[in-house]
């Protein structure tokens, strides 16, 4: 399993969820990781997993992906650290919970905006040069259902995560003569976020879980992280602009997306 073998990527968010999945599943092909990730315990374990369990080097390095000063040393440390830049993963994101539209505030949509679509175009801006010198590259950026299906108490997360599919869209039109492929996923999996809405709406995720055609919830490493790892590799060198929808065909009839919010 060496799809990815002498590659370097950076996710952002690796430290726990979908992201240390993706991390996870693009070292079992071989690649060398480096671990953007806010939360430094978290960061320096999925770096230690990583390096334990598939034999890659593996590196940490705190980040705050709302800071476009630490986003751009970021890729500077990846290249320093590994010696060049392939793959590009934008996963990270924060959580603000369930509100309705009516009560969100400025600071709260600007900083669903700032997390998902800024630290993105940072990040792929900073990427862009040093695919430039491998004659291409590969950015991967995690979108949601939740905006597709505008989903119900996340409207800033919606908006933000439907602009950063835009964003791709975009730039894989831009970037498609230099042989820069910029893809989406659309997870469907038992990440942080999912685990805290299953825990306040038990019932609510119980019936997403039984009403999704494969009657289960996605697992990071072993569903959604084979994915990124072949939309990473020279499989997936042909394709770009894309939104894949990893969630075991929920998209097909919708979630039963319900939470309960007190008044």
């Amino acid at each position: 399993m060496d799809k990815l073998k002498d590659r370097v990527a950076i996710v952002t968010g690796a430290g726990m969820g979908i992201g240390r999945g993706i991390a996870g599943a693009l070292a079992r092909e071989g690649a060398r990781v480096l671990v953007a990730e806010i939360d430094a315990q978290a960061g320096e374990e999925t770096a230690a997993w990583l390096r334990e369990t598939w034999g890659v080097d593996a590196a940490f390095q705190r980040v705050d992906v709302t800071d476009k000063a630490q986003v751009q040393a970021m890729v500077g440390v990846a290249v320093e650290r590994f010696g060049r830049l392939d793959i590009l993963v934008n996963n990270a994101w924060r959580g603000s919970g369930f509100a309705r539209l009516e009560s969100l505030g400025d600071e709260r949509l600007r900083g669903a905006f700032d997390m998902a679509v800024m630290a993105a175009f940072w990040a792929m801006q900073a990427a862009l040069p040093e695919f430039r010198k491998r004659g291409g590259g590969r950015i991967i950026n995690l979108c949601s259902l939740n905006g597709v299906n505008a989903h119900l108490y996340t409207a800033d997360y919606n908006a933000a995560k439907e602009a950063l599919r835009t964003l791709t869209r975009s730039a894989a039109r831009e970037w498609a003569a230099e042989q820069v492929c910029c893809n989406v996923i659309c997870p469907g999996a038992v990440s942080e976020a999912y685990r805290k809405f299953a825990s306040a709406n038990p019932g609510n995720a119980a019936a997403i879980a039984a009403a999704n055609p494969m009657g289960r919830v996605g697992d990071p490493l072993d569903d959604i992280g084979p994915v990124a790892a072949f939309l990473a590799s020279d499989d997936a060198r042909y394709l770009t602009g894309n939104t894949l929808f990893v969630d075991g065909g929920a998209h097909i009839n919708g979630v039963a997306w319900a939470p309960q919010l007190k008044d």
